[in-house]
């Protein structure tokens, strides 16, 4: 079995904690369980992250293994069921369940990679009504995750981040609505959305990104909302396509837009 087949077939694990240099046979404690080393970390052509073959329960599977650098992104592999790997986008209408769902898979992530997690918040108090909404969101988080208030400058955030961390980016569509109140052109968003979507793909660690669908109603009447429709349906795009996988909630039900697509 090549090492491509080995990894796909592989029980679900969570990154082991090692060093670089290791040696046949050495026991090693796996999160799932003691395990042994049959072959130690290599280096696998295109820039893969580190692997380690165990054996764990008397199986020989295959792990990727968190590594610190600019080449190592998102160093972990997850298999089973939806599974994760790393980068999670999570969009949908009003109401639809989008952050529930997306605190749930930060919650996931974070079990298994013991990271602690970071819920980055673009959204602002601008009238009674945000003011609520964002206290219902506090109340159902975790009083042990750390919360970052960022309504402008995510993307230089995510590139300082150097610690493993699980990000749970809510929402692209407050920040989008940020920076157009804040009077900024089309050309200036434009270059915010693509260094925002090089910033999503090269963090190296677990990530979850929130946003709106706005893109499937009647057309706006005044210009403004239509530049934000459209803007909003071009980052999404953008964040979409580098994205591991693409979750379109529906009445709070998870749909993954990757497994609908042609088989062609």
């Amino acid at each position: 079995m090549d090492r491509k087949q080995s990894r796909m077939s592989s029980e679900v694990l969570a990154p082991a904690e090692t060093g670089e240099h290791e040696r046949i046979g050495k026991p090693v404690q796996d999160r799932c369980g003691p395990a042994t080393v049959i072959e130690p970390l290599v280096r696998e052509p295109g820039d893969l992250p580190w692997t380690r073959r165990i054996r764990l329960r008397g199986k020989v599977v295959e792990i990727l293994v968190p590594i610190h650098g600019p080449s190592s992104r998102r160093s972990f592999l997850m298999m089973g069921g939806m599974g994760i790997v790393g980068y999670v986008f999570i969009l949908g209408g009003s109401r639809s369940g989008k952050s529930r769902y997306a605190e749930e898979r930060a919650c996931e992530l974070a079990q298994r990679t013991a990271w602690p997690v970071v819920y980055l918040a673009t959204g602002t108090v601008t009238d009674a009504e945000m003011q609520a909404r964002i206290l219902g969101h506090q109340r159902r988080r975790p009083a042990h995750w750390t919360t970052v208030e960022e309504p402008m400058e995510v993307a230089h955030w995510l590139d300082r981040c150097q610690a493993p961390t699980v990000v749970l980016l809510d929402c692209l569509s407050f920040l989008l609505n940020n920076w157009m109140f804040a009077g900024l052109n089309d050309q200036v968003i434009a270059q915010r959305m693509a260094a925002l979507a090089r910033s999503l793909q090269t963090f190296q660690y677990g990530l979850v990104v929130v946003s709106n669908e706005v893109g499937q109603g009647i057309v706006p009447e005044s210009s403004l909302a239509r530049r934000y429709r459209d803007a909003l349906g071009s980052l999404n795009q953008k964040v979409a396509q580098m994205a591991d996988h693409v979750i379109w909630m529906v009445a709070g039900l998870p749909v993954d837009i990757r497994k609908l697509g042609p088989q062609w």
